[in-house]
């Protein structure tokens, strides 16, 4: 059975409920593929790399900071409308339980107590650091980390592509 189609301008419940419409009906054919396989063990590794080097830079608690105690906005309400289904799936398939309710109305419908619920990021939420935090680092010392930002980003496009050709060909 064919999957409707889903827009970028669809509500994010509309998204979720698509993902796990695709994952119940074509996540075993997903993961079987093994493209689709490689990318998502590497994406899994790079993901957990450039999230670690996050903490160490001293960035997760500077954003966690902002966010609870300062009123933040970089993972405010709306962020998540930039997601696509596919990236919902991708995140599926790396085992994230795509929440039916935001925690926080003021918030990013994917922004748990712990930060960010989602293992495959919009590019946006990868690479943008506000002046505060980025002027309080020295361009070298955020080399590593803009290096894995980098891979995790070319991982992703290139599962989403591969799954959008699986979808298109079922």
């Amino acid at each position: 059975m064919a999957l409707p189609s889903i827009s970028l301008n669809s509500p994010i419940g509309d998204k979720i409920a698509w993902a796990r419409r695709c994952l119940d009906e074509y996540g075993p054919v997903l993961l079987e593929d093994p493209v689709v396989g490689d990318l998502l063990l590497r994406l899994q590794q790079v993901s957990w790399a450039t999230r670690a080097e996050m903490a160490d830079l001293g960035l997760v608690e500077a954003c966690r900071i902002c966010e609870e105690e300062e009123g933040g906005s970089c993972c405010g309400a709306g962020i998540e409308n930039r997601y696509e289904g596919i990236m919902l799936v991708i995140n599926g398939l790396l085992g994230v339980e795509l929440p039916e309710v935001r925690s926080s109305q003021e918030s990013c419908h994917f922004l748990g107590r712990e930060g960010c619920l989602l293992r495959a990021r919009h590019v946006l939420c990868v690479n943008y650091l506000c002046n505060r935090v980025a002027n309080t680092h020295d361009p070298s010392e955020l080399a590593g980390l803009r290096d894995k930002e980098g891979e995790e980003l070319k991982l992703i496009m290139h599962l989403y592509d591969r799954i959008g050709e699986i979808l298109t060909a079922r």
